[in-house]
């Protein structure tokens, strides 16, 4: 009986012994897997909306075997159940000589890699949508007075919805900073952006853009018609500005909505989009006694006046030397 006692206990010693040493392994084993140096395919991971740690691993390193995968699917899943550990998607740079612990805490935040995205002052929807195509599979146009046309930093396959919302806030951040200045006071922001579209398709710099601005303004003022060729432009061209000619006098007399030659006051939305810079200059509150203005060809530059009399005498005088 004693021996039969012994005996067990050999054996269940032998046997703890056995599983202390497997633990041992496999521990020590996992460590060197989890920090040995990466063979990678490339620099550049790419990681696909619904892709598993096993896609990522087969697709981006070349010395792993299948063991070595499972036991880092093994890992991987301890740590999202601890730790809430998971990765993302899009595009990630990784270091040569990098280890997998390396690997799975870059992937486990978000993409530090950005692609710059331009919006440029004074596009068309249509511009806009081009450029949106190539970046988003579900776009949808933006209307012109959501957002500043900018300068925008994206993650590579990025969700347009969260792109739309992201830079909604930033527009919506841009006026609460002026949101105490007097302009507020007499425009709402919508007639603000829809005054910065009329500077962004007439204004050819920023003394310009102010000079048009305290035009706009004082047209606004005196319930003055505000006879804008960009807004005949847009009238005709469905918004496209594709008119490959010049405005004749017919066009100015076109019934729609936008012609601002027909109906008083600011057209009923924005004809492009407005960038920061414009916005700025309509909060400087420029003010002048200018009234008109026309564009001079030969010197490439709008002629401003503070009366219709002084208006007709320059027109005239570009006229006869044109």
């Amino acid at each position: 009986m004693v021996l039969g006692e012994q005996t067990l206990h050999y054996y269940l010693r032998v046997f703890s012994l056995t599983i202390i040493i497997s633990l041992i392994t496999i521990f020590l084993y996992s460590f060197y897997i989890l920090n040995k140096h990466l063979v990678l395919k490339n620099n550049l991971i790419s990681i696909n909306k619904g892709a598993n740690i096993e896609d990522v691993l087969e697709k981006n390193i070349l010395n792993l075997s299948i063991l070595e995968i499972q036991l880092i699917k093994i890992y991987f899943k301890i740590n999202n159940i601890f730790n809430k550990m998971y990765f993302h998607y899009g595009d990630f740079n990784i270091n040569s000589g990098s280890s997998l612990i390396d690997l799975i805490s870059i992937i486990s935040q978000p993409s530090d890699i950005y692609i710059k995205f331009t919006i440029v002052e004074g596009w068309s929807q249509k511009q806009l949508d081009l450029k949106l195509s190539k970046y988003f599979s579900d776009f949808k146009s933006i209307p012109y007075q959501d957002i500043i046309a900018d300068t925008y930093f994206i993650q590579k396959n990025s969700n347009f919805t969260d792109f739309v919302e992201n830079i909604k806030k930033i527009k919506n951040n841009y006026f609460n900073k002026y949101k105490k200045n007097k302009l507020l006071d007499k425009y709402s922001e919508n007639e603000i952006i829809i005054i910065g579209s009329l500077l962004e398709k007439e204004g050819l710099d920023v003394e310009d853009k102010r000079k048009i601005s305290s035009v706009i303004f004082n047209r606004l003022e005196r319930k003055m018609k505000l006879q804008i060729d960009a807004t005949v432009l847009y009238a005709i061209t469905n918004g496209n500005y594709d008119l490959e000619r010049k405005l004749l006098r017919r066009d100015l007399k076109i019934i729609h909505p936008f012609n601002t030659y027909i109906y008083n006051g600011l057209p009923p939305e924005p004809i492009s989009y407005v960038g920061k810079k414009t916005l700025d200059i309509l909060f400087e509150n420029n003010n002048s006694d200018f009234l008109f203005y026309f564009f001079n060809y030969s010197l490439n530059r709008h002629i401003f006046s503070k009366t219709f009399k002084e208006h007709r005498e320059k027109l005239n005088e570009y006229r006869k030397k044109d």
